[in-house]
């Protein structure tokens, strides 16, 4: 185990100046009050928190986060207290302990609601401070390294939260060596067996190749000398659950493997790099579409450095270089925590809250203050962007868009503002009108086309691939279906408050909406329109005083005179527009794209044309059905989902309108085709068809069809009865 002098002066090389006296403290306090517990490996349980310290001097980080590393299990494992450490070691260290004792406690695997409402507090918690994650990260990694003294169940457990959470944030916040360790301990431990084969193809390959390294590293060292660079290089062979990914993904066996072997080149400028890369490439021959710019156009996570890969400088073997200055590369190993600088005295600044790293850290936890997040999307988006590498794609205007590898124009449009992608209908890439849901690719110049008429269907959520273009899609869609309900709800209660001859404004239903359980006017005319709440209701709460003297009629009675009774207690009418006062206070329909929540009986539609009716269903709409259509007897009993509805058709913006004909047709060849070529000839739009075998001779056809109107469809029906193989048809309702 560590002693207290070494931890002191593993965290004095980097900074001279550091507190001694807090550093001695949080590890005599740490070590009396773990006292004689012990891990599961019977080790003393401080060695734990030592070798998180120890980790953590490893990134360089400041004095706080050192005593942190060693006091943050004693609230969770021991007596201590929050108030006990506030008063020996300050409210800083005391609120990041407090901090790290909640994320203790987290459970990512089991329950899936749990697992996204812990994975909120994760994220909420570092966001305070960049500190509390940087220690977890330590915590979980030295219990990776530990992990084997486990029980097997437990041992899964862990390795699955490790691999799904925990490696990727590491590498998003560009933490790319402690990602690499995290991934290959839990891969040892979720897949031991592929894990142990490709660790001795390894070793063997190692074996095979040992003179390979060196004289690779000493070829580059040298040819980069001669033309006046100072390079230090350094091979290293890739990690076993690196190339198990790779196999996966290209379907390729080990031996497929070309290069297995990287090598990093640390030269002392930025302009060095890219005189290096010209060296590198006039000597050995480049690999074609290997090549990648991460300085001029750096990752999310900061991660800055040149990639390429060149056949050579030993014979045929592929050798995988990145280029970088000594302040990248420690970046690329250390991301967010080799932002902590410190000053001429030693004592630190804290982390840079201007990096990549945090920007998407604060632009992720924004999204939580959605009152309509679903915590189980917002886990699975964040994942999603969690293990996605990036593509960079420009604007018209040049502007570079980082985007996950994989995403498309959708995503582009999100990502240049939340306003373009609602209003977006299509998408130019490299000048040619392409599908939306087109994958873009490095270098991709994408322009948005747009319409303020616009409303992004729900069926992008399935398409995008950032977790911002689906939280806003689903935020758009939730608010386009809420304007609807909304709209629908108004029009309810206008008509409701006329008949009663009551007026109706928005200062009386914010007076009753309380009563009604809502907050806003808003919210309960929403409610209203999804069925949730009665006009009656809502026409009593305003007014308490108001009763309905008129009578009460069936639903369905007097049909022969096109007036239809609505809701107990008084009279609503139903008429055909036209009939005079009841169309004033019908209900428009337009169509199922309008503004309202509307769609047509399921069993064979309505034209326009047809004796109308409308069945408010809750968290649906209306549902508008022909007068004569026998579903209607369901609602006989429920006289308060009936609405006063009547055609609205705008001639200048023409819509099609379902309806059902039943047919009986000989069965002889070519009899289908002739019933399909009178639709067309029409223009019909067949949308469904089935048939069913009645005999030997003859098929009975239930076709849905798409028309214009009533007398669309009644040409349509009369030219199929003039058929000889067409025994009947008729319209089908219900």
């Amino acid at each position: 185990m560590m002693r207290q002098y070494d931890l002191v002066e593993r965290v004095k090389r980097y900074n001279p100046q550091a507190d001694e006296a807090l550093l001695n403290k949080a590890y005599v306090y740490g070590m009396m009050k773990h006292g004689a517990q012990k891990r599961a490996s019977g080790d003393p349980y401080f060695s734990h928190p030592l070798e998180v310290a120890a980790i953590l001097t490893d990134l360089r980080l400041d004095d706080a986060s050192i005593a942190v590393a060693l006091l943050h299990d004693t609230i969770e494992d021991t007596d201590a207290t929050r108030d006990e450490i506030d008063g020996l070691f300050g409210p800083e260290i005391g609120q990041l302990v407090e901090s790290l004792t909640k994320l203790k406690k987290l459970d990512f695997v089991y329950k899936q609601t749990q697992q996204a409402e812990n994975f909120r507090r994760l994220l909420l918690a570092v966001s305070d401070d960049i500190r509390v994650l940087l220690v977890k990260l330590a915590d979980r990694l030295h219990n990776m390294r530990t992990l084997h003294h486990m029980a097997e169940a437990k041992r899964f457990r862990i390795a699955e939260e490790t691999m799904e959470i925990y490696a990727p944030l590491a590498g998003r916040i560009g933490m790319q060596s402690m990602r690499e360790e995290l991934e290959d301990l839990a891969f040892q431990h979720l897949n031991p067996d592929a894990h142990l084969k490709i660790t001795e193809r390894l070793a063997v390959l190692a074996d095979q190749n040992k003179d390979l390294k060196p004289k690779i590293e000493s070829a580059l060292t040298e040819k980069l000398m001669a033309n006046g660079i100072v390079a230090t290089v350094k091979g290293r062979q890739k990690r076993p659950y690196s190339i198990f990914v790779k196999m996966q993904r290209k379907g390729v066996s080990f031996e497929q493997l070309s290069d297995i072997f990287g090598f990093r080149v640390l030269v002392p400028g930025e302009d060095d790099c890219y005189r290096a890369l010209g060296i590198v490439h006039r000597t050995w021959k480049m690999v074609p579409g290997r090549f990648k710019d991460y300085i001029s156009t750096p990752k999310q996570n900061d991660y800055r450095s040149l990639h390429t890969t060149v056949v050579g400088p030993a014979g045929q073997q592929r050798v995988e270089l990145q280029i970088r200055t000594d302040a990248m590369n420690r970046v690329c190993e250390f991301g967010i925590a080799a932002h902590a600088l410190y000053k001429d005295g030693g004592k630190s600044e804290g982390l840079q809250r201007e990096s990549g790293a945090f920007a998407w850290l604060r632009e992720t936890v924004a999204r939580l203050n959605d009152p309509n997040l679903n915590p189980e999307e917002f886990l699975e988006n964040t994942k999603l962007e969690l293990f996605h590498d990036q593509v960079f794609c420009f604007t018209p205007k040049g502007k570079i868009i980082g985007l996950p590898r994989g995403a498309n124009a959708i995503d582009f449009a999100y990502a240049v503002h939340t306003d373009v992608g609602n209003t977006c209908v299509g998408a130019k890439i490299n000048g040619r009108i392409m599908p939306l849901m087109t994958e873009l690719s490095n270098g991709d110049e994408v322009e948005i086309i747009r319409s303020k008429a616009q409303v992004p269907p729900p069926a992008w959520e399935n398409i995008a691939v950032t977790g911002k273009a689906r939280a806003a899609i689903r935020r758009a869609t939730r608010e386009a279906v809420r304007k609807q309900f909304s709209g629908l709800g108004r029009q309810i209660l206008e008509r409701v408050f006329e008949r009663a001859g009551r007026p109706l404004s928005d200062s009386l239903l914010q007076q009753a909406a309380p009563r009604l359980g809502h907050q806003t006017v808003g919210d309960l005319v929403a409610a209203v329109g999804r069925g949730e709440l009665t006009s009656d209701g809502v026409l009593k709460a305003v007014y308490p005083d108001y009763q309905d003297e008129r009578t009460t009629s069936s639903p369905r009675a007097s049909q022969g005179d096109g007036w239809f009774g609505l809701d107990r207690g008084r009279t609503m009418k139903f008429r055909v527009p036209g009939d005079g006062e009841a169309s004033d206070l019908a209900i428009p329909i337009r169509g199922i794209s309008g503004e309202l929540p509307v769609q047509f009986a399921p069993e064979g539609g309505a034209v326009p044309g047809d004796r109308i009716v409308g069945i408010l269903t809750p968290g649906e709409g209306i549902t508008v059905y022909p007068i004569q259509s026998s579903a209607l007897k369901e609602f006989d009993d429920q006289p308060e989902r009936w609405l006063d509805v009547r055609w609205d058709i705008n001639p200048d913006d023409p819509v099609r309108f379902p309806a059902r004909i039943a047919l009986t047709s000989l069965n002889e060849p070519g009899s289908l085709a002739q019933i399909a070529q009178v639709i067309a000839d029409n223009d019909g739009n067949i949308d469904n068809i089935k048939m069913i075998r009645k005999g030997a001779d003859f098929h009975e056809i239930m076709i849905d069809l798409e028309v214009w109107d009533l007398k669309h469809l009644n040409r349509i029906t009369s030219q199929l009865k003039q058929k000889p193989i067409i025994s009947s048809v008729a319209r089908a309702n219900g």
